[in-house]
């Protein structure tokens, strides 16, 4: 197998090949082979399906230190890296060198988290991680400005980074079969986005009004759950209860008569720095606490009736998905509903979903 593996290798190199498929070998480590000497820099799809692999570490450390800018180098034109189907629990930050990489695809392993190196993968367009054991997602994806496709079902989510509402290019978002209770406030408020699948996440009741009129998957989801089984903020209304995302501080009500004097800084804050808050290096250290100065560059959501920035505070509330024209799509197979996430009692009274 040890031969036939280098003479696959040694072939590519010679022959600069495009595509090298090194399915079904039983590896247990990254082939060095790939990264020595030179040859390989013409590879655009590298497929490594149904081996043995527990790390990608070797890729990084194994190989002598004074050449990694060289390994890593020689597959600067790399375009597909196909790793389904082994027993991977880590990818190094390395994989962030991959400059050329659209699309990756590591299903079927052992994963539990990503290193937020992979945010720069500036030409990623498919990253599908099904069927590994992620709790969350690394913000920094949010800066992988080309991603259209991002499948994460069957992992152990429960929280997904508001940061990633500012992926411009996403079209379809899969997150089926997790533990998700909540979904950031901004989800769906990007045009781009027609297609979200939350199937069979059974905590998650509330889908943000911006998901309206797109094409979702919700089956499964909503199902009773103890109080004791989540901590997260919850907005009840009649008989209908929803969590709220874990960054939400206090929930609004028609009865407040003015804002919480935070939210109402920070909103003026936001208003008057708004032109320099895409560069944080330009801010004085002094100025602000840097996790007050992020909050402002990405804050919590923008009102689904107005579109002003919101920070602390929210106004929910609830359209029941059953009550909606979208109801006979789903045929009873899910008990969520749409929250719309207001600024203040002004926009809560007068949003409405269907109109």
């Amino acid at each position: 197998m040890a031969s036939e593996l280098y003479q696959a290798i040694s072939l590519a190199k010679l022959e600069r090949h495009k595509n090298l498929f090194l399915n079904y070998r039983n590896l247990n480590h990254f082939p060095l082979e790939l990264l020595k000497d030179e040859g390989l820099q013409y590879l655009e799809r590298l497929y490594m399906k149904r081996n043995s692999l527990t790390t990608l570490v070797n890729l990084c450390y194994d190989y002598h230190v004074a050449l990694l800018p060289l390994a890593i180098g020689s597959l600067g034109k790399l375009q597909s890296l196909d790793l389904s189907d082994n027993a991977l629990e880590f990818l190094c930050p390395d994989i962030g060198r991959l400059k050329s990489l659209r699309h990756l695809r590591i299903t079927n392993n052992r994963l539990k988290y990503l290193p937020p190196e992979i945010g720069k993968l500036k030409e990623l367009q498919t990253l599908d991680l099904s069927t590994n054991h992620l709790v969350t997602l690394p913000e920094k994806l949010y800066l992988c400005h080309s991603l259209q496709y991002l499948t994460v079902d069957r992992n152990l989510l429960r929280s997904v980074p508001r940061h990633l509402c500012q992926l411009a290019s996403l079209n379809e978002l899969s997150m089926a079969g997790n533990r998700l209770a909540s979904l950031p406030l901004d989800l769906g408020r990007s045009r781009e986005l027609q297609y979200v699948y939350v199937d069979n996440n059974i905590q998650l009741k509330g889908l943000p009004s911006f998901l309206y009129n797109k094409v979702i998957g919700c089956s499964g989801c909503g199902s009773p759950v103890s109080k004791h089984e989540t901590k997260l903020l919850s907005f009840t209304s009649g008989q209908l209860s929803v969590h709220l995302p874990a960054e939400v501080k206090a929930i609004g009500s028609s009865a407040d008569s003015v804002l919480p004097l935070q939210e109402l800084a920070l909103r003026s804050l936001h208003a008057a720095f708004s032109s320099f808050l895409q560069d944080l290096s330009c801010m004085s250290p002094i100025s602000l606490p840097r996790s007050l100065l992020e909050l402002l560059q990405c804050p919590l959501g923008h009102c689904h009736r107005c579109s002003q920035s919101m920070f602390t505070i929210v106004y929910p509330k609830l359209f029941p998905l059953r009550e909606t024209p979208m109801a006979g799509l789903h045929q009873g197979r899910t008990a969520v509903s749409f929250v719309a996430y207001c600024c203040s009692t002004q926009c809560l009274q007068t949003f409405d979903l269907l109109s």
